[in-house]
């Protein structure tokens, strides 16, 4: 049985590069800080992420010309590429999903997602009760 994400992926990338990909592709050069940030993860982690990137000839990266201690990462052309493949690939596989409801129901989901996203950057945010 082929899962939602093998479809969607085809192998490709695993979730924590995908991510990354979407991020670098919506950017210009991303300091590898604000990676980690925007990914929610930690340094370690994203720099892992970042490594494989690198490896598959997905990313570059090099130190920031404005301060060197930092590293900017950006995506390559055939990351470029690959993004855009997965983004229609995935585009696609949602409008297939989402034919289901009717355009009232789609715009009810939309906004219950919204509030779902809020309310888990509202927990995620607050210290533990």
């Amino acid at each position: 049985m082929t899962t939602v994400r093998e479809r969607l992926q085809a192998g490709e990338l695993d979730l924590g590069q995908l991510d990354a990909l979407d991020v670098l592709t919506a950017h210009d050069d991303v300091r590898m800080g604000d990676l980690a940030t925007w990914l929610r993860v930690d340094a370690s982690t994203a720099t892992r992420t970042v490594d494989r990137l690198v490896e598959e000839g997905l990313a570059d990266r090099c130190a920031d010309t404005v301060d060197g201690r930092r590293v900017v990462v950006w995506p390559t052309q055939r990351g470029r590429e690959l993004h855009a493949e997965l983004s229609e690939r995935r585009r696609a596989f949602l409008v297939r999903v989402l034919e289901v409801f009717s355009a009232a129901e789609r715009l009810q989901l939309a906004d219950l997602m919204e509030r779902l996203v809020v309310a888990f950057d509202e927990a995620v945010a607050s210290p533990e009760s």
